[in-house]
């Protein structure tokens, strides 16, 4: 079992099929990754192919205990992450490239966030 550097003992970190580790430098290089995107030069394949495996992540950390039954703001954000992976809420086809782009940013910065709650939460190194 290989994890990412979570600051944690190997026997530490419990790995279910269900809860997944957060493998918090893969999370952090692909949400670095898609905030380095500049619109004029990126296409709609490259915001199409990335855009998943970020809302994976985002997914992944929802299912996560961030406190939000004590902490107001994290309550906000999973809300904010709720609404997001929203299939109603993500590009269709039709979505211009820049909408595509947006929704692409603004999930990997709340997914950002979110990571920042959970390695805090948790007492891991930062992001």
């Amino acid at each position: 079992m290989a994890l990412a550097s979570t600051g944690k003992a190997l026997g530490a970190a419990e790995e279910s099929a269900e809860n997944p580790p957060v493998d918090t430098e893969g999370i952090s290089l692909r949400t670095d990754s898609i905030l380095a995107m500049r619109m004029g030069s990126t296409t709609r394949e490259d915001i199409d192919e990335v855009t998943p495996a970020v809302v994976q992540h985002l997914n992944l950390l929802l299912d996560q205990d961030l406190g939000a039954d004590e902490d107001a703001e994290v309550q906000q954000l999973v809300r904010k992450g709720l609404t997001l992976i929203d299939s109603k809420e993500r590009p269709t086809a039709e979505t211009p490239t820049f909408g595509a782009w947006l929704y692409a940013r603004d999930v990997a910065t709340l997914t950002r966030r979110l990571l920042w709650v959970y390695t805090e939460r948790n007492g891991l190194g930062a992001p």
